[in-house]
């Protein structure tokens, strides 16, 4: 037992790394701390009072009898001696501890009744529970998003919809003077007797009695109502209303990434412990029989596989040769720029169903339907079909598996956003004439006026036409391929039907298709002031379509992404397609001529010409305090808070991110010693087991 200092020496003082640091304290150190610490068991002041509790803390704050580190028993036997106990305080100590106790009642009142009233609460305790929180996810992520519809609705319709309604009979209606009257020209209301059919025709299309409704933003007027005591602008209104209403879903959408953040960063996500953390933290306890426990426990086995793969692969890149390597990325290359003209193809296809579309818009009956879904149809074909070839390509790329799955929804995110900007794109160039108001199409109103004489209300009608069409195929997948599919598979007993099996509930792809919805609606919105409300009953139909899929039809995919950065990459690409939508809006109210005859803006060159205007009829000292806001003397003070506030947080979460990263090294110490500690139970047993040979010869 000589030679136990010397083994101690020797790994503290291993130059390969394999001990610890020169600065870090000997092993026998630690054990005396750790004896001393093991001799100061949780010991609770029976005798002391909050308030005393306070002072010995350090006027932190007090320590909660539920998250000390006592036995239940003894928990219990402290509450009933505290409730003993009659402490002397002040009155103002009284007051405050009152008060105090009064508002976490009320907190705690407050968050049970809007538990209560939570919209699914129940059905996402069963999903979570069966399926566990990954699938659990993506049904939160539906609900988030049809409450902020939801919400956006009554915003819309407080402020631009109802007042319409109305004023509509009792406000003043300007008179475009300036206009030129074949400019003016617009009448959708259907001339003489109608068939039933056509009705069910324009609900799908959005057109006939559709398109003059409050539905499309040729129906709304430039009404303007004032009084003595009150005056109502529609056309500001309906400006300033689209205006909030991005503002108010893109401060949702940063607090929700916020909360993501948060948990990505606390997890530490992949980095360093990753296998400690899978073996010791990822068991789902909400898990409920035997079904979910299994799926559980293969997803765990699938996430050390892939981990191990990844390694395995690390190690095959290290090992590569230069020649290995060039082909290798070859390959890469090769393959990507085969995904990518599969992704070109698509556009291009878009835009000539777009332009063919258009072209045949004039057409009445259901070749007239189908030519005004044809659109709808190659961008929903090309979201299908280009995915499924774009995964098989990642996989000859022979990239790691998370680095897979992270390429292969990169390119169908580019995919599907990419294709709703070509849409718009092919719209732009024949409403503008491709920006040349030297065009004879555009010279007279400065738009295409022959083919669009209310070009708002056709981008509306394409949008609209997009969400019903999305809605129409997932209400068609379940009925006519998940249904019969799973029938198949459970009552044949084929190879081939086995070896198909159940669909897969894939949580990133059907997030996607989310995500597309809504950056749909919010490139609409301004066209189409009711499709925030279509989208959230779509989107509560698909809460029920996708429960029924994946409950009865689907089996959940083995293969998930990881929860803590799936969450924040989802509301990233959902924050991108805000930004392409913000985009249009912007350019629309900027840029493009307004229509002549239809609309709230149809007497305005431009839509934030509206702006200046009403600004200017404003009184002298509404328009002062304007100014000082936009002044120097506002905005400098402004500035300057704003970043000592940033400051602030940038300091903090340095803080945070110093602590994480103390906790990291932390974990990598205590690994360390783990290893020491292995190696010194080796080397013991190895001298019992030569001592006692020794021992027994001697005898």
């Amino acid at each position: 037992m000589d030679s136990d200092p010397q083994g101690l020496s020797m790994v503290y003082d291993d130059p390969e790394g394999n001990g610890y640091l020169g600065d870090q304290p000997s092993l026998r150190s630690q054990q005396a701390s750790s004896r001393a610490s093991n001799q100061n068991h949780p010991q609770f002041n029976w005798s002391s009072t909050p308030a005393e509790k306070d002072e010995e803390d350090g006027g932190g704050p007090p320590r909660d009898l539920r998250s000390s580190p006592l036995p239940m028993a003894l928990k219990r036997a402290v509450r009933q001696v505290q409730q003993m106990q009659v402490p002397v305080v002040s009155s103002r100590e009284s007051w405050r501890r009152n008060k105090a106790k009064s508002l976490r009642k009320l907190k705690d009142s407050i968050r049970g009744f809007l538990y209560f009233f939570a919209l699914w609460r129940k059905t996402l305790q069963k999903i979570g529970g069966n399926f566990g929180g990954g699938v659990q996810s993506f049904f939160l992520f539906l609900r988030f998003l049809v409450v902020l519809n939801f919400v956006s609705f009554l915003l819309i319709a407080g402020f631009v919809l109802i007042p319409s309604i109305v004023f509509r009979s009792v406000g003043t209606h300007l008179v475009n003077s300036t206009g030129k009257e074949e400019c003016m020209q617009y009448d959708p209301n259907p001339q003489g007797l109608v068939l039933f059919y056509n009705y069910f025709l324009d609900l799908l299309s959005g057109t006939g009695f559709m398109e003059y409704s409050y539905m499309f933003y040729g129906y709304y007027n430039n009404t303007l109502v004032e009084d003595r005591n009150f005056s109502y602008n529609i056309p500001l209104a309906y400006l300033f209303t689209s205006f909030f209403y991005f503002a108010f879903c893109f401060i949702c959408i940063i607090a929700r990434m916020g909360t993501a953040a948060r948990v990505a960063v606390a997890t530490g996500g992949s980095a360093v412990g990753n296998y400690s953390m899978i073996v010791f933290t990822s068991w789902d306890y909400g898990c409920l029989g035997d079904q979910a426990t299994k799926l559980k426990q293969k997803n765990i086995h699938y996430r050390l596989q892939v981990d191990l793969e990844e390694e395995s692969l690390k190690k095959r890149a290290a090992a590569l040769t230069t020649k290995q390597k060039v082909i290798l990325y070859s390959l890469r290359v090769l393959m990507s720029l085969v995904s990518f003209g599969l992704i070109i193809g698509a556009f291009y296809a878009i835009f000539l169903a777009t332009e063919f579309s258009q072209g045949k818009s004039g057409q009445q009956g259901i070749m007239g339907l189908i030519y005004e879904y044809l659109p709808s149809i190659v961008i929903t074909a090309g979201n299908f079909v280009v995915p499924l070839l774009c995964d098989q390509i990642a996989l000859v790329e022979q990239y790691a598996p998370s680095t897979t799955v992270i390429v292969a929804l990169f390119r169908a995110v580019f995919l599907r956003l990419v294709s709703l900007g070509v849409l718009l794109f092919t719209l732009w160039s024949q409403i503008t004439c491709e920006g040349d108001k030297t065009d004879k199409k555009c010279e007279l109103c400065y738009y295409n006026y022959k083919n669009y004489q209310c070009w708002e209300t056709r981008i509306g009608q394409e949008m609209y036409k997009l969400t019903l069409f999305d809605l129409l195929i997932n209400i068609a997948v379940l009925i006519l391929v998940e249904f019969p599919r799973r029938m198949v598979v459970d009552n044949w007993s084929c190879k081939l039907a086995q070896w198909m099996g159940r669909q897969e509930f894939v949580v990133p792809a059907n997030v996607l298709g989310l995500v597309y919805g809504q950056t749909v609606v919010w490139t609409g919105a301004l066209f189409c002031p009711l499709l925030p409300l279509i989208n959230t009953v779509k989107f509560v139909i698909l809460f029920y379509c996708k429960k029924i899929t994946l409950v009865h039809n689907c089996r959940p995919a083995l293969r998930t992404f990881r929860s803590t950065t799936s969450a924040f990459f989802f509301l990233v690409v959902l924050a991108v397609g805000w930004g392409l939508a913000t985009v249009v809006l912007v350019y629309s109210v900027a840029q493009i001529h307004p229509s002549m005859g239809c609309g709230p803006f149809r007497f305005s060159p431009s839509m934030w010409l509206i702006v200046p205007t009403t600004f200017n009829s404003l009184s002298e000292t509404t328009k002062e305090f304007l100014f000082f806001i936009g002044s120097q003397a506002f905005s400098i003070p402004l500035c300057v808070l704003s970043g000592v506030v940033l400051c602030y947080f940038a300091s903090l979460a340095s803080v945070y991110g110093n602590s994480v990263a103390l906790l990291r090294a932390q974990l990598k110490l205590e690994g360390r010693d783990k290893q020491f500690l292995v190696k010194q139970i080796e080397m013991l047993g190895q001298q019992l087991h030569i001592s006692k040979p020794s021992t027994g010869a001697q005898d």
